[in-house]
């Protein structure tokens, strides 16, 4: 999901590839881990309320996303690469898993889909597909 892939290495299916921090109020999370990591944050593209955190780190390491917590029980998000986010929705119901989100078209750069393990652990599946509409 990163605005870098141009520039970052192609990252390998099942590695961590982006994060989301919600927060209550974002100017102030901004202030936080601008000043805690040095990170470089910026709006996304688009109408939606919703910002880039460049980590700064190698080409391979996650940048993430930060946005206003939508509910109060709303964790960080980790999202993980695969190959397929139809197929890894399938192994996660198998699995005993759920799909809180299902698959979701991120216009030009992918698809995400929001699961839990049988932990009740919440996590994300990304597909990278520049055709995604």
């Amino acid at each position: 999901m990163s605005t870098r892939g141009k520039t970052k290495a192609k990252t390998l299916p099942a590695s961590l590839c982006w994060f989301e921090i919600p927060a209550d109020n974002v100017e102030r999370a901004k202030k936080f881990y601008s000043a805690m990591f040095g990170w470089k944050i910026s709006k996304f593209p688009g109408g939606m309320e919703y910002w880039h955190m460049d980590t700064g780190g190698a080409d391979a390491s996650p940048d993430g996303g930060l946005m206003a917590r939508k509910n109060p029980g709303q964790p960080i998000i980790n999202y993980i690469c695969v190959a397929s986010v139809d197929k890894a929705m399938a192994k996660v119901k198998k699995l005993g898993g759920n799909i809180c989100v299902p698959k979701t078209a991120v216009p030009g750069m992918g698809y995400f889909a929001v699961c839990t393990d049988p932990e009740k652990n919440v996590f994300g599946v990304w597909e990278g597909a520049g055709q995604a509409k």
